[in-house]
């Protein structure tokens, strides 16, 4: 395989720059495709499209360092939709993803880009789930296929899956899979592809391992890195030094001192995320816990709740929130710094996107000064902190949660709809449409968020009424 061949960094587009420049209409798409990116919101190009897409488009491989919540799920769906052969259903598009929270995540955004075609078809495949399912659904052809490494694998040892007629490979956050030993099963998957294909490879950061694996899947990569938007000023970036045995007070105080709507609390270890979460729980905080050892149902359900507003406060491991992509997060708190400077500004970077404020909260001991010292040293600024007991406690606590999440027995299998739940709640079962919250169809099951005041009504109304004719088991989480 060739070298790399081109280092490009990209600055931000401003809101202030010439909008011919991050015009998605300067790009080779259709119109129907424009019109569709223009009905769900894609107006401008992010700073990371605005560098890959015209490379990618044009047929390059890249090698593209960009973070969660960049807009790169755009930047490689718009190239791979540009290819497909609708009229063919072998599967043309590969997208490995480290999760399979982020899988889902990407196959939902796929999903939404491809509106603009008819029967465009794109599956999941993912661990944690039965691979019955997975096999039937493949039976019928799958232009895209989004999945983790190890179940694609499966698929490929079972003859379910054939990647004899993919053009585009895309390896999604690159460096976690390296980091969680998925190497091997990525060569072996590649290994199924054809030879002449386009590789889009997208990392949070550059280990010299990510540049290897460029240099063994791609052909004359070009390589793009966009400037860090993590650590801008929209960030509101708070430190504060306190005793080991204090951390958990402290936390408690901050929350209750800043008082966000929402918040991600991050640990090091599982051990903590559960101490913390209990914590949390006895001082009265809505609080739900989310690490490697909960088993995935678990772990999908405490995701949805979360985004669903139906808890304050998630407390979790960053290999556990890989994924977790919410687009109005007020506030991400550190109860422990990171061991390296790159993981707390992927922390943080949860806070504050698509030009909103957003706030960050950290908790370190004098042992920990120097983790301070490596992220000043990497956002190349002084960073000042307090003193834990300089911050008074706040009037009242977080308040209970604006939603309760209900669960509804039928999903995208059953032909549920969106539609389908908020007219069998807004319609017969006479709820104000107002106290309905987001709604989440999966393959087997429906998350719908019920403003707290009303949870119970629509419970019983939902359990004696029908949705699109049918009557579905329906619980509370």
């Amino acid at each position: 395989m060739a070298a790399v061949q081109l280092w490009y960094t990209a600055s931000p587009i401003s809101k202030e720059s010439n909008v011919t420049d991050s015009s998605f209409a300067s790009l080779a798409l259709s119109p129907a495709q424009l019109d569709n990116l223009g009905s769900l919101g894609y107006h401008s190009m992010t700073a990371i499209q605005a560098a890959a897409l015209p490379l990618a488009l044009a047929g390059n491989d890249l090698v593209a360092q960009a973070k969660t919540g960049s807009g790169k799920t755009a930047a490689f769906t718009l190239p791979l939709l540009a290819r497909l052969n609708p009229r063919d259903f072998g599967t043309q598009a590969l997208i490995l993803c480290p999760t399979r929270e982020l899988a889902t995540q990407v196959a939902a955004e796929i999903r939404r880009l491809a509106r603009y075609q008819q029967n465009i078809k794109v599956v999941t495949l993912c661990g944690g789930q039965s691979i019955g399912p997975q096999i039937g659904s493949l039976e019928h052809g799958a232009h895209v296929v989004v999945g983790t490494p190890g179940r694609i694998g499966d698929h490929l040892r079972k003859k379910t899956l054939s990647l004899a007629r993919v053009n585009c490979v895309v390896l999604d956050e690159a460096d976690r899979m390296l980091e969680m030993g998925f190497v091997d099963e990525i060569e072996a998957i590649i290994g199924h592809t054809p030879s002449e294909r386009q590789t889009l490879l997208f990392s949070a950061t550059f280990p010299d391992n990510i540049l290897a694996m460029s240099a063994r899947f791609q052909q004359s990569p070009q390589r793009i890195s966009v400037e860090s938007q993590h650590d801008s000023p929209q960030i509101d970036q708070h430190f504060y030094i306190c005793q080991s045995q204090g951390r958990l007070e402290g936390l408690a105080k901050l929350l209750a001192h800043y008082r966000p709507d929402a918040a991600v609390v991050f640990c090091n270890t599982k051990q903590l995320v559960r101490e913390v979460c209990s914590y949390l729980e006895q001082q009265g905080v809505s609080a739900m816990a989310l690490h490697g050892d909960m088993e995935q149902r678990d772990r999908d359900q405490v995701l949805v709740r979360f985004r669903q507003q139906a808890s304050r406060v998630l407390v979790a491991t960053d290999v556990a929130a890989r994924g977790l992509d919410i687009d109005e997060l007020p506030a991400v708190v550190n109860f422990e710094l990171p061991r390296s400077p790159e993981i707390y500004v992927h922390r943080i970077g949860r806070t504050g996107r698509a030009g909103r404020g957003g706030l960050a909260l950290s908790l370190f001991t004098d042992t920990e000064r120097y983790r301070l010292d490596g992220i000043a040293e990497l956002q190349q600024r002084e960073l000042t902190f307090e003193a834990i007991d300089t911050v008074a406690w706040g009037d009242s606590p977080m308040p209970p949660p604006d939603f309760v999440t209900l669960c509804i027995a039928g999903g995208r299998r059953d032909k549920v709809r969106p539609g389908d739940v908020l007219g069998a709640l807004t319609g017969e079962a006479g709820i104000d449409g107002a106290a309905v919250g987001k709604i989440n169809v999966m393959d087997g099951v429906t998350y719908v968020a019920i403003s707290t005041d009303l949870a119970d009504t629509a419970l019983g109304r939902l359990l004696n009424g029908k949705i699109k004719g049918r009557k579905f088991k329906v619980r509370k989480l």
